[in-house]
C-alpha cells in the first residue's frame, strides 16, 4: 500500500502552491464552521455557499434569483449580524433546513475555505466528523494537507485537535509520512486531551470568546467526536455533500 504524504498548515498564510497541487486539503474550524457545515449538510441542506466577509454575502443573497430564498448564516465576534436569518451554532441547523442553500460568512472559517480554492480536492473537517474524513481522504488517493483556519490571524489549539483527530483516523487506515514535525505534535495534541476534548476546547481562546458569547452549547456540540458521517465537498464557492 502506498504511504499518504500529510502536512499540516496552521494558518491560512502558511500554504504555498505545493500545499494545494495535486493534494487534498482538509479545512478546519472546529468553534465552528466546519462543525456548523458538517451539522448542516447532515440535516439535509442542499449546499452552502461560502463568502469572505458579510457584506458579500449580504449582497448576493439580496440579489440571487431563487424561491426560496437561500438562508444568510453567520458570525461576526461570535454573533450573527445583522439581518442574518441563522448564526453560526451548529445545533440550530436541523431537518427544518432540508433542500435550503446556506449563503455563510464566518470570521476564519469561510476565509480558509476560499484560500484553499487551488486544491485538488477540498473537504471540511472538524471533531464531529473525523473519521469520515479520514475515509474520503485515504480514497481520494492524493497526498493529505490538514489546513487550520486560526482564530483572527492566530493558530487556534481546536483547529490543531481537529487535525489531529483526522491524522489519528487516517494512520488506522493507510501508512504515513509525516512531513516536517507539525503532524506529530497535533497528533500527539489530541492524543493527550481526547479524553476530555470538552474542556480542552472550553480553555481554548477560541472558546473562551465563544462562551463570552453565551454559546457554551456549541462547544459541546462540536466537542463529540464522529457525531456524523457526513462530509462537505468544496466545489468553487459551494459546499456540497460528498
Amino acid at each position: 500500500m502506498p504511504r499518504m504524504n500529510v502536512q499540516v498548515a496552521l494558518l491560512p498564510r502558511d500554504l504555498v502552491p505545493q500545499s494545494l497541487s495535486k493534494r487534498v486539503v482538509v479545512v478546519f474550524d472546529v468553534l465552528r464552521a466546519t462543525t456548523t457545515m458538517t451539522a448542516a449538510l447532515a440535516a439535509g441542506v442542499r449546499d452552502i455557499h461560502v463568502f469572505g466577509n458579510v457584506a458579500t454575502a449580504r449582497q448576493r443573497a439580496g440579489s440571487v434569483g431563487m424561491y426560496p430564498k437561500p438562508l444568510l448564516c453567520g458570525e461576526e465576534n461570535c454573533l450573527p449580524p445583522e439581518g442574518f436569518d441563522m448564526g453560526n451554532s451548529p445545533g440550530a441547523f436541523d431537518r427544518s433546513l432540508k433542500d435550503r442553500t446556506l449563503y455563510m460568512s464566518t470570521t476564519n472559517g469561510t476565509r480558509a475555505i476560499l484560500a484553499a480554492g487551488d486544491a485538488a480536492l477540498l473537504l471540511t473537517g472538524a471533531l464531529v466528523n473525523a473519521s469520515a474524513v479520514a475515509k474520503a481522504a485515504v480514497e481520494s488517493g492524493l497526498d493529505l494537507t490538514l489546513l487550520c483556519a486560526g482564530t483572527n490571524g492566530q493558530v487556534a489549539m481546536e483547529d490543531v485537535l481537529g487535525a489531529g483527530a483526522v491524522l489519528a483516523a487516517v494512520k488506522r487506515l493507510t501508512s504515513v509520512r509525516e512531513e516536517g514535525d507539525l503532524p506529530m505534535m497535533a497528533l500527539r495534541l489530541f492524543e493527550v486531551e481526547k479524553n476530555d476534548l470538552h474542556g480542552a476546547l472550553r480553555r481554548t481562546r477560541g472558546g473562551q470568546n465563544v462562551i463570552a458569547a453565551g454559546l457554551e452549547e456549541d462547544i459541546d456540540f462540536a466537542a463529540s467526536v464522529d457525531r456524523f458521517k457526513v462530509v462537505g465537498k468544496v466545489e468553487g464557492e459551494r459546499v456540497v455533500r460528498l
